[in-house]
């Protein structure tokens, strides 16, 4: 396994040594897996059209067959060769966010394996604007699939340090990029009747669709359970996801004082209670001598979105008996942080 240490490079400098990249995408190329960072979060990448290198994937993260992988790209030529029958309204999403943390599901054309798509006629398409994938997938030459960095289950990876021992041993490369930018994986959008429909929020908010194309919908599913027998356009939708080992429950109120007095109520039922808490909130649960990881400013859900899965992680080295996690309102990006957490939950949901 060959180890790529970009996290200090600047790979804008003219005297960038593009070799490790190259030598990246050669193994992307040839059939191998590459650890490889985005904005979003941390990907596990193969060969988008290569069936065998894309089985690797699955293999190396214990991912269900009908779960369908997103295909990164670095330009539209790239795009031009896996989807066909692009809508003008699809163009529209494509113009406003690529490159960026925003996959589109578009008609595939037949070079894309079934084993990318579930079997599906369609394919979710992104273009990273992190400069290191894109670079990657340049030269790569394929589009690469690539879904987060992470067993499946477990909270997606946003630094080399929290999933390199889960991962170096199934895979061929690991490119260091540092910490992602986002924190959370991007917003996945199908138009259906003309209308943008969002089946995985992310970064990409509501709001922002509908400044673009005015109107937008939100997928019933988001805050809720699907049967094991039906099919799904996107991943992030269907299965057990982000979850530590221990029992979560996720507790949201626009009251503050309600919101502690509510979690500590509940922590008062446990010996060893782990409390995930805003900087706001912290001190209400440490003075009562509860254990906590701090998630972030209340009024700063970027900070939140980039913090939550590493918390989420560090949730089963502290091994508590019970987990309490303060939620945020579901606007805007706030939409998908109570996403995740609903699901990293396995949906214990309070609201007050």
């Amino acid at each position: 396994m060959k180890y790529i240490d970009l996290k200090n490079i600047d790979i804008n400098e003219e005297n960038f040594n593009n070799q490790d990249l190259e030598f990246a995408g050669n193994i992307i190329r040839s059939g191998g897996l590459v650890l490889f960072p985005t904005e979003t979060v941390y990907g596990l990448g193969a060969n988008g059209l290569d069936a065998s290198a894309v089985k690797k994937i699955y293999l190396a993260k214990g991912r269900s067959s009908d779960n369908p992988l997103i295909l990164h790209v670095s330009d539209m030529d790239m795009l031009d060769k896996i989807a066909t029958n692009i809508s003008n309204i699809e163009h529209k999403l494509i113009d406003a966010f690529w490159p960026g943390p925003f996959t589109i599901i578009l008609n595939r054309t037949l070079v894309v394996p079934d084993i990318v798509t579930a079997g599906l006629d369609t394919v979710g398409i992104r273009m990273p604007s992190n400069k290191i994938a894109n670079k990657l997938i340049s030269y790569a030459g394929v589009p690469i699939a690539a879904p987060s960095a992470n067993v499946s289950g477990k909270p997606s990876g946003t630094n080399i340090d929290d999933i390199f021992s889960e991962l170096s041993d199934k895979v061929d490369c690991i490119i260091d990029g540092g910490s992602s930018e986002v924190g959370l994986e991007s917003t996945v959008v199908r138009v259906v009747d003309n209308i943008p429909t969002i089946l995985r929020p992310g970064k990409i908010t509501p709001e922002d669709i509908r400044r673009v194309i005015g109107c937008v919908k939100i997928d019933e599913h988001i805050f809720s359970k699907i049967s094991s027998d039906e099919k799904v356009l996107s991943p992030g939708m269907k299965y057990r996801h982000y979850a530590p080992n221990s029992k979560c429950v996720l507790v949201y109120s626009e009251n503050s004082s309600l919101l502690v007095n509510k979690i500590l109520e509940l922590s008062n039922k446990y010996s060893n209670p782990l409390i995930l808490a805003t900087t706001e909130n912290i001190s209400s649960y440490t003075n009562k001598n509860l254990l906590t990881i701090n998630i972030g400013h209340k009024d700063n859900l970027d900070e939140i979105a980039q913090n939550i899965f590493t918390a989420l992680r560090q949730v089963d080295k502290l091994n508590p008996d019970i987990v309490f996690i303060e939620g945020v309102k579901q606007e805007g990006l706030g939409l998908a942080i109570m996403n995740r957490l609903i699901r990293a939950c396995e949906y214990n949901y309070i609201s007050l």
